[in-house]
C-alpha cells in the first residue's frame, strides 16, 4: 500500500531517493542540529533565547569580564554576529558591557542579576531539553556521541 492508497500525504522520505545523503556526516549533523534547535526553541528557548545567546550567557557567567572577541572565538562566530547577540542580551538587561581593565579598546562582559536569574532557569530548561534529545541513548552512548562530535570539530584543519 502506498501513501496515496492509504489517504495520507506522502512524506519526502516516501517520494525522494535521498541517494548518498543519509551516509554523509554533514547531512546527518545538519539534520540533528535542526532537530535539536527546533526542540530547544519550543521548550528551553520559549523565553526568546536562542542557542547562541545561551552559549554567550554561559561563557559570561563562567568567565566574568570576558571579551566579545573571546566569546566569538569560543563559539566560532564572526565578531559582527556576536555583536548582535550581545546587543540583544544587553537590551534585555541580561549583560552589561564595561571597558576592559586590560584593553581599553575592548569590552568586558558581565551578567546582571536579571541575567543570572534568567540563566539559572535556562540551565534547568536546557537540562530537560538535553534529557529529551538523548532519551534514546544510554549514558555511555551520550558520552560517546559528545566525544566523537568534539573530535570532529577539534580536528586541526589541513594546511
Amino acid at each position: 500500500m502506498t501513501a496515496a492508497d492509504s489517504g495520507r500525504r506522502p512524506s519526502p522520505d516516501d517520494t525522494i531517493d535521498m541517494g548518498l545523503l543519509p551516509r554523509l556526516i554533514g547531512f546527518n549533523l545538519r539534520c540533528a542540529q535542526v532537530a535539536v534547535f527546533q526542540h530547544f526553541n519550543r521548550n528551553a528557548g520559549s523565553g526568546e533565547i536562542s542557542p547562541p545567546q545561551l552559549g554567550a550567557l554561559i561563557l559570561i557567567e563562567a568567565n566574568p569580564g570576558i571579551s566579545q572577541s573571546a566569546i566569538a572565538g569560543a563559539l566560532r562566530f564572526d565578531r559582527s554576529t556576536l555583536v548582535q547577540i550581545i546587543d540583544r542580551l544587553e537590551e534585555r538587561k541580561f549583560v552589561v558591557r564595561e571597558i576592559s581593565a586590560h584593553d581599553r579598546r575592548s569590552h568586558a562582559l558581565k551578567l546582571t542579576d536579571a541575567g543570572g536569574a534568567a540563566l539559572a532557569e535556562l540551565k534547568r530548561l536546557t537540562a530537560a531539553h538535553e534529557e529529551h534529545m538523548t532519551r534514546m541513548l544510554t549514558a555511555d552512548e551520550k558520552t560517546q556521541l559528545i566525544d566523537l562530535l568534539a573530535r570532529l570539530h577539534q580536528t586541526p584543519p589541513e594546511s
